[in-house]
């Protein structure tokens, strides 16, 4: 979900007085990401669960500036929205691949990893079939109700082109909010990047500007990671050997491969999860920064294909027009006549300084938690939060309000906010499922997702070797949960 725009500058024609359903929902989700969608599959087939999940884009779309034909998802299409949780479940990729009468060709193409372009479908078709997803609604505020002890969400229905066409509100039990990341920009090249007419746009816009990109005499990519490592690639594929002129730029030391080892990946499991959740804050803090190549590390099949690219280029002699560059910042940069950038850079381990010209810039710079201040402005007297200022999220993922809201058995859920309560895996896909179960499970006060006790081969502490799943509260502690039908 994008950040809430302000409303257009003409009132909605005839706009009502915010209305709703007279009962309240269980849970109301905010955006419509992988992660809210996991979360309303799980929830459609549990009897008794009233939910809905609202989205201003008028549909669903997965990095679309990023499908890059070939491209393909950095975990298993058992990462997919419910498997880890629910293998039987009807809207599984498998369940997607047998509807669309794919399942022997994807059987013999024996592929592990799907093309993102695929995930992308998959997504699509999941939420044209959920009922509970309303698209084109943009959520403009959320406000707890001490007297019926609800949560207040106010949102704008748009129109076909964006524009405001009716005002509504709706009560809930329980919030998710799933309003994803945004592109992330380095201030030094932000005034570039927010000029309409300067040839500087985030990798996420990638595929939108990628014919005027090629056609440029010289072409810089900035970020080690993997969408830079596929922007690259493309642009090399896509440039006359000799004549590529690429430049290739990135703050870590080397462009290094992800930690791919079968351990190593077990710090995307539910037990390391747990572990990172209960360690102090200096710690977690302390952590998450040293542990980028467990998530910002580059595909080592897409390095290989870098290197052929490049390697192929020197059979008949002379070297590509390619420069890769590692252990560099920029320090600041600036437009050179109408349609160039000069870029101010710095190598961290020698010292030394130089600048470069380019004709286009593209920023694989990745992607920022979307701040949920202005969103839940109206819970900010009841929110409780750390030393630098961010929601404090407990192990249930949920927001910690003050007891007035909790004691209620009302909460706020939220998705890939909580890097830093719960680790690296945050935004993974592949613990997409098991956090959307956690939720439901301590939702309604049952167990609909039993969820397994251990799922690491690591002991990551010392103090408890055999983590278990969180007590959930039941309905005799909060009598508001929400009650499903036996």
């Amino acid at each position: 979900m994008t950040a809430t725009p302000e409303l257009p500058d003409r009132p909605p024609q005839a706009p009502q007085a915010p209305v709703g359903p007279s009962a309240p929902r269980d849970l109301v989700g905010i955006g419509i990401g992988p992660f809210n969608l996991s979360l309303a599959a799980l929830a459609q087939p549990l009897d008794g669960l009233d939910a809905a999940f609202y989205e201003q884009r008028p549909s669903f779309h997965w990095h679309p500036g990023l499908l890059i034909d070939g491209a393909t998802l950095q975990v298993p299409f058992l990462a997919d929205l419910v498997t880890l949780a629910d293998p039987a479940n009807p809207w599984s990729f498998l369940s997607y691949l047998r509807a669309r009468e794919r399942l022997f060709p994807f059987y013999f193409a024996e592929r592990f990893h799907i093309q993102r372009a695929e995930y992308d479908a998959y997504c699509r078709w999941v939420s044209e079939n959920l009922p509970a997803l309303h698209f084109g609604h943009q959520i403009d505020a959320v406000r707890w109700n001490p007297e019926r002890n609800l949560f207040e969400v106010d949102f704008t229905q748009l129109d076909s082109d964006g524009e405001a066409e009716a005002l509504g509100r709706t009560h809930a039990r329980n919030i998710a909010i799933g309003v994803g990341t945004a592109p992330y920009v380095p201030e030094p090249l932000r005034p570039l990047a927010d000029a309409p007419t300067v040839p500087v746009i985030h990798a996420a816009d990638y595929l939108l500007h990628r014919d005027r990109f090629l056609a440029a005499d010289h072409i810089t990519v900035i970020g080690s990671g993997q969408s830079g490592a596929e922007v690259f690639l493309d642009l090399l594929r896509h440039r006359p050997p000799g004549a590529e002129r690429l430049h290739w730029l990135a703050r870590t030391p080397a462009f290094a491969p992800m930690e791919y080892s079968k351990l190593g990946l077990e710090h995307f499991t539910p037990d390391y999860t747990r572990y990172f959740h209960a360690l102090p804050e200096p710690v977690r803090d302390r952590l998450v920064p040293g542990q980028w190549q467990l998530h910002k590390g580059i595909d080592a099949d897409t390095i290989a294909a870098i290197h052929d690219e490049l390697y192929q280029r020197t059979l008949h002699g002379g070297w590509p027009d390619a420069v890769l560059t590692p252990g560099v910042a920029v320090r600041t940069a600036g437009r050179v006549g109408a349609t160039r950038v000069e870029l101010h850079l710095e190598h961290l381990e020698q010292g030394s300084r130089s600048r470069i010209t380019t004709d286009a810039v593209i920023l694989a710079t990745g992607y920022k938690e979307r701040p949920l201040d202005q969103l839940l402005a109206g819970l900010d007297p009841y929110m409780r939060r750390d030393s630098a200022e961010r929601p404090r999220i407990d192990e249930q993922y949920r927001l910690v309000l003050d007891p007035s809201v909790t004691g209620t058995g009302a909460s706020v859920y939220v998705q890939n906010a909580e890097r830093h309560t719960h680790g690296v895996g945050a935004p993974d896909l592949g613990l997409a499922a098991w956090r959307s179960a956690t939720i439901l499970n301590t939702l309604t006060g049952k167990n609909p997702y039993p969820l397994p006790d251990r799922t690491a081969f690591t002991s990551f502490g010392l103090a408890d070797p055999h983590p278990r799943t969180p007590d959930r509260p039941t309905a005799e502690t909060h009598p508001n949960l929400v009650r499903l039908k036996n």
